[in-house]
């Protein structure tokens, strides 16, 4: 099935629409996900406060079908750019038809005008349909990412919730 789709930047006056896809999207990635409330008061702000990052809805036939937020980022210590892709998010009605691998395709295309040293994005262990995507646009796995969780519950700058 094919779709008309566009990219329209996400504002702040999307904020509780955009919390609640972005908080599927993440509780489908992490099923323990829980949004603190630092993240409710600040996580789309953060994002629309840096006018290197890109956060668009993905719109098919005119419905709000998920989102993409890349960017540029400086390299931390080398006088060049990183492209970065942080989210690609499609809602499970609009899967399998292509959709993501379209808007990821314009994403990069656009970061390329900058034209970064690389493209980088990472991919949540286990994530099947994800590893296919990306490899499908070319990307190639080169590291293994390790996080320590935290051994204290996580607290926003505001205190305690």
């Amino acid at each position: 099935m094919t779709q008309a789709e566009d990219l329209v930047p996400v504002s702040l006056e999307d904020k509780n629409a955009f919390l609640a896809m972005a908080t599927q999207h993440f509780q489908e990635l992490d099923p323990d996900f829980v949004p603190h409330a630092d993240w409710t008061s600040s996580y789309l702000e953060g994002i629309c406060a840096n006018p290197d990052y890109r956060l668009l809805w993905i719109l098919a036939d005119g419905e709000r079908a998920g989102f993409i937020l890349f960017g540029i980022e400086k390299h931390r210590f080398l006088p060049r750019l990183t492209g970065n892709i942080f989210e690609l998010y499609v809602s499970p009605a609009f899967r399998r038809r292509g959709l993501a691998a379209r808007c990821a395709a314009r994403a990069i295309a656009e970061m390329e005008e900058r034209s970064p040293s690389k493209i980088q994005l990472e991919v949540v262990e286990g994530n099947e349909g994800a590893k296919a995507l990306w490899s499908s646009l070319g990307f190639r796995k080169v590291t293994d990412r390790f996080v320590l969780a935290p051994t204290k519950p996580v607290r926003s700058s505001a205190g305690p919730k």
